[in-house]
Formats: C-alpha cells, structure tokens, sequence
C-alpha cells in the first residue's frame, strides 16, 4: 500500500508530462511532493526525512527548471536523491553504530550484524549506481527517453533490488512474527555466520 502511494507522484509526472509537457509536469511534480510530504507529517505525527528532503530536492531542482526553463536541473533531481539516501546509508551507521537497513528491516527479521552491513553496502552501490546512470541517460538521451527511464527503468531495477534483497534476508534471516521468530530452513542459520 505505501509503494503505491509512492508510486502516484512519479506516475502523475509521466502522465503530465505525456498530455502536457515537461513545465506542467514539472509543477504537478512539486505540487504532489509537498502533499506526500504533508500527509506523512499528519499521519506521523512528524515530518518524515525521506519525503522531506525529496520535497526540497523538487522544490529547488523543479523551481530552477520553471525559472530558466531549463529541464537540465529537473533531470538532476532523481541522482541528487539518490546520491543523498546512499550517503545516509553510509553516515549513519558511524554515528548510531547500526546500520540504516538493519533500522528499516529489523522489526521484520533478524540477521547477524555482518549480513546487515552487507545489506547495507548493497543499497549503498545501489543508490550511487542509480544516481550515476540517471545523468548518463539525462546527457545522452532526450527528454522522452529520460521520462520513459524514470518511470520504467527506475522503478524496474529498483523491484528487482529490492527482490534481490528479499531473497538475501529469506536464506539468512529469521523471520519474526509478533514475539516470536520462525528460524529459516537453510542450515546455514543453524551455525555460527562466517565473519565476511
């Protein structure tokens, strides 16, 4: 349910975009991110950081492209995203001592601290390999193949991470359901994890 209400800023852009052009889109973009990040303030009870900083991001990227009239800055905005959630990822886990998946995940399963720093060096090349070929398609290709990229390319590879992820917590992890925890068949969850 979440991704899907993730998912409507990023399809209302396309459609804009498609009917109106890439200034219109622009302006529903940043209109909805501010909505999304009002909801989650009242749903919480608190601002959100992900939806705030996206909000930010939108806003100053979005408002450069209407005031020059330049889509270069929009295009810039999904790899700014990206490059600052990859940074969190890194920073957080030497400050709080805990990575940032493991605070994300751990309520749902269990895994040795090794495995989450994994985890974490994944998302982390994740988002900074996602941010480096947004600007390749943004330079190299026009802006339909850009907005195509960022619906389905995006969202395509970010599904088969985030499947790939599931299937690493499956076969390491221990699922836990309420107060207990259901142990994973693979034995390999039966011995002691190998220091990687």
């Amino acid at each position: 349910m979440q991704f899907l209400l993730d998912f409507i800023p990023i399809l209302a852009f396309f459609v804009a975009y498609k009917w109106y052009g890439i200034y219109t889109a622009t302006t529903v973009a940043i209109v909805l991110s501010f909505i999304h990040m009002c909801w989650k303030r009242i749903r919480l009870k608190r601002f959100e950081s992900t939806s705030l900083y996206t909000f930010l991001v939108i806003a100053v990227l979005g408002g450069s492209t209407l005031f020059f009239k330049n889509a270069l800055f929009l295009k810039w905005k999904p790899t700014i995203v990206y490059w600052g959630m990859g940074l969190a990822f890194i920073t957080i886990p030497l400050i709080r001592h805990e990575t940032l998946v493991q605070k994300m995940f751990q309520h749902l399963i269990q895994l040795p601290s090794n495995r989450w720093s994994i985890l974490n060096r994944c998302w982390v090349t994740f988002f900074m390999a996602m941010g480096m070929l947004n600007l390749y398609v943004a330079y190299n290709y026009s802006t339909d193949i850009w907005v195509n990229f960022k619906l389905f390319g995006s969202l395509g590879m970010t599904f088969l991470f985030l499947i790939g992820q599931g299937i690493f917590m499956a076969k390491y992890g221990t699922v836990l359901t309420g107060d207990a925890a259901h142990v994973s068949p693979n034995p390999k969850n039966r011995s002691h994890p190998r220091k990687d």
